[in-house]
């Protein structure tokens, strides 16, 4: 039984990964691929917004009007945003969208 707990307190010590720091000339770059595809989201009554990009350039968003609750939100994320993103940003490695 010691081992179980030993288990899930290392589980649930675990530390996110850092946002790299505002700053950083990706975070422009990001900025200004989403601003090309807001109004398309935007004209559904959408929206997307940054939180924050890791240090594998993972970028971090939220869908959020319409988009946070339209069960397309995960085609519209993949097919749209991340598409979008990653063509102006080649080096982002995946777009993820939090609650």
């Amino acid at each position: 039984m010691p081992q179980q707990a030993e288990i899930e307190t290392k589980s649930s010590d675990a530390v996110a990964e850092p946002y790299l720091a505002p700053t950083e000339p990706i975070y422009a770059l990001v900025q200004a691929a989403l601003d090309t595809i807001r109004p398309y989201l935007q004209a559904d009554g959408g929206d997307a917004q940054l939180i924050g990009i890791r240090a594998d350039n993972s970028v971090d968003l939220r869908l959020v009007g319409a988009c946070g609750s339209c069960p397309m939100s995960t085609m519209t994320l993949r097919a749209g945003v991340e598409q979008a993103i990653k063509r102006a940003v080649p080096q982002v490695t995946r777009v993820e969208a939090t609650a």
